[in-house]
């Protein structure tokens, strides 16, 4: 009889988790600059990226870093970078340079309170339309929230296998709670993880075009300095890399980064459901507070109360279909709780189109939302 393998457990917190499930997801260079709550993700990679032959470097701020890792992907390397609020604010064009030329990346960004500085080293989840809409211009978004630290590991190494695959910046989205939170982990064996890497060329180099759809949707990348003509620029392009103004090859190229995402959404969408089967009123939550919501969803069932949780770990592409389906199941209601003023409750709204009550649990007071306060307002619901 074979003995069953044990995974190594660990414990520690969830941004020294991030760099470990990068590394094993091939990470080997990481560019950043120091900025709470994230920093430790950088402090574990300045350590690891060497001992790996990898190459760790901090910039002289977040701009440098995300063009750093731009430039560290296309020589064919895994790269990834991590930050908070203000420091995302600052890659938002480059993020949009890597969408245009199609370069892997991945961007962590551990969420706090804002504007501004605001709270450094609190709780926030205020970023996630800024995921979604902080660039300028069309282009694909793929940003992933987990909840639990287990969690954080496999999604971390999601996010690197969706952006080899789609040629895309991938978001990994936590918050200070998830990134300074230690607890139980299980480390997946290496042959248990699904690692993708990108599709790389096979053909004669005088017949490769860095951006040539017309075999597939997403084009080989080739790495630089392997012989292959290579031409990178943010403007509007065709095949070859150089710049175009042809509008309808404008129209077609940029559709078809949109289409990357969009003709995958079976793949790319993930979330859970709890206790759904016979809800009258759902909740919707991401990251560290889906904890909370689910401990309130469990607290309201002991009162004999119908309530179930979705909750997105994919947060873009948004699950409009599990939203819609809670919304014509759900008749008392829809509460959406989120450490912020109202964002991704104005998603749900748009697409809870029954004209059910849709109410908010909102915080920015830079401590988290409680279950006591998600399970008042299942009970207002209930009661309606």
């Amino acid at each position: 009889m074979t003995e069953k393998r044990k995974r190594e457990v660990v414990f520690m917190p969830g941004n020294i988790v991030v760099a470990e499930a990068a590394i094993a997801a091939g990470c080997r260079f990481f560019a950043g600059y120091p900025i709470t709550p994230s920093s430790e993700i950088a402090h574990t990679m300045s350590e690891r990226m060497p001992q790996l032959g990898g190459k760790f470097i901090q910039m002289e701020d977040e701009i440098a870093a995300m063009g750093a890792i731009i430039g560290a992907s296309l020589t064919g390397l895994k790269v990834m970078t991590a930050t908070s609020g203000p420091g995302f604010s600052l890659k938002q064009e480059n993020i949009g340079f890597a969408a245009m030329i199609e370069a892997p990346c991945v961007v962590v960004n551990v969420m706090r309170g804002g504007p501004s500085t605001g709270l450094p080293t609190a709780i926030g989840q205020s970023d996630v339309m800024q995921a979604r809409w902080g660039t300028h211009g069309d282009r694909p978004v793929i940003a992933l929230t987990p909840a639990y630290l287990d969690e954080v590991y496999t999604e971390t190494v999601r996010a690197f296998n969706l952006a080899e695959k789609y040629r895309t910046p991938v978001f990994l989205l936590l918050d200070e709670v998830l990134g300074h939170l230690s607890e139980r982990v299980e480390i997946p064996f290496a042959d248990e993880l699904e690692i993708i890497d990108r599709h790389r060329p096979d053909m004669n180099k005088r017949e490769y075009f860095p951006f040539d759809s017309s075999k597939e949707e997403v084009p080989p990348l080739a790495d630089y300095y392997t012989g292959y003509r290579y031409h990178a620029t943010g403007l509007n392009h065709d095949h070859t890399g150089f710049p175009t103004t042809d509008p309808a090859l404008c129209q077609r190229e940029n559709q078809r980064l949109m289409d990357k995402v969009e003709h995958h959404l079976d793949e790319l969408v993930k979330y859970e459901e709890f206790m759904l089967g016979d809800a009258e009123i759902g909740v919707i939550a991401f990251g560290s507070t889906a904890r909370a919501a689910r401990v309130a969803v469990s607290n309201a069932r002991e009162k004999g109360i119908k309530v179930g949780l979705l909750r997105p770990i994919t947060l873009w592409p948004f699950p409009e279909k599990a939203c819609l389906k809670l919304a014509e199941h759900c008749p008392k209601g829809i509460i959406v709780a989120e450490a912020n003023l109202g964002q991704i409750i104005f998603e749900v709204e748009r697409h809870a189109r029954n004209g059910i009550p849709v109410v908010g649990v909102q915080k920015v007071g830079g401590v988290p939302i409680y279950p006591a306060e998600i399970l008042t307002k299942i009970e207002e619901l209930s009661a309606c």
